[in-house]
């Protein structure tokens, strides 16, 4: 029988279960057993069935798509100019590997990691590239132990080598927070990301390095958390603003924390960049459009991007060395903010 006329229905009713069991195989459901899935495989083989959303993979073991995994993906994630920077990094490599790109987004960590696991068993995917590393991350342990190809952009906590691609977040933080102390500020408030992701905690750390540099420590009652977005930087300086936080700079650890910050101490009268010195960080488009232009540390996103697939490619179809590690260097932008 060619493959082209056989339906998952002739499938089930050769294997002796219900089109909906089939599906399940096709899936590699776990709650179906390894025994009814070697027998409707052996069936599917004998049929010459392949569905058509895997049959690639099913015959060559490769689907020619990498995934990428941003989690709590809202529209202000998408408003982040860091986001298509990075992808288009991704694209560029990806491209000329004639790979295609698979977009996985969720709400929620554990919706997270249940997608990104799934595209990886149905070989919907051949890797994934993470964006983010979470605190306590329980997807990276999955991943390393089902033996699934990856590369994190970002710092990985736990013990488990993998591979990745990085900026030195610790270090770009503190040498930015060291520039606002040269300067001669001593009350500088950091708004810092969620506290979840180990960005914030690199950046925010980076922070407090610089000021027991300087043998001063960081007031508790200077830092604040936000969402990576305009609207988080500006409700947070507005929440120092009104307990009359002392302070004469802002280190905030993206450009659009930084951009919201600007507008609530310009709403209230603030000269930024006189009477208050205001730090961003990734350097991204927005930072050198707003007035005063912003000083930022300036991270390569896009080559973050394309490296990721660099290591990526190499481990699923290449003999690359495992596993790879790269850290790219950052600098620090001055300009009119700060």
């Amino acid at each position: 029988m060619a493959s082209e006329n056989v339906t998952i229905k002739d499938v089930a009713k050769r294997a002796g279960v219900s089109p909906s069991t089939v599906s399940r195989v096709i899936a590699d459901h776990p709650r179906i057993s390894p025994d009814t899935k070697e027998k409707v495989r052996a069936v599917m083989d004998e049929l010459g069935y392949y569905p058509n959303a895997i049959a690639r993979s099913l015959v060559s073991q490769t689907s020619n798509s990498i995934g990428v995994i941003r989690s709590r993906l809202t529209e202000e994630n998408f408003a982040n100019p860091f986001f298509p920077a990075v992808i288009q990094g991704i694209s560029s490599v990806a491209h000329r590997h004639r790979l295609s790109l698979v977009l996985s987004t969720s709400k929620t960590f554990e919706q997270e990691d249940e997608e990104c696991l799934t595209l990886l068993r149905q070989r919907r995917v051949d890797g994934v590239i993470l964006l983010a590393s979470h605190r306590n991350d329980q997807l990276i342990p999955r991943l390393v132990q089902d033996g699934f190809p990856f590369v994190l952009i970002g710092r990985y906590e736990g013990p488990e080598e993998i591979n990745w691609v990085n900026n030195n977040n610790i270090a770009d933080a503190r040498n930015a927070v060291r520039y606002l102390l040269d300067k001669g500020h001593r009350q500088i408030a950091c708004l810092d990301g969620d506290p979840r992701y180990v960005v914030s905690a690199d950046r925010l750390l980076g922070c407090r390095e610089a000021f027991a540099e300087a043998g001063l420590e960081l007031p508790d009652g200077l830092v604040e958390h936000s969402e990576f977005s305009v609207q988080g930087g500006y409700e947070a300086t507005l929440r120092l603003l009104e307990r009359k936080a002392r302070f004469s700079a802002i280190f905030a650890v993206d450009d659009l924390v930084a951009i919201g910050a600007m507008q609530a101490l310009q709403e209230r009268g603030i000269t930024v960049g006189r009477e208050v010195a205001v730090v961003g960080f990734n350097d991204t488009i927005l930072g050198a459009c707003v007035q005063p232009a912003l000083t930022s540390v300036q991270v390569p996103i896009y080559e973050l991007g394309q490296i990721a697939v660099q290591i990526l490619t190499s481990q699923i179809y290449g003999s690359g060395v495992y596993p790879q590690h790269q850290m790219l260097p950052a600098k620090l932008v001055v300009r009119d903010s700060a």
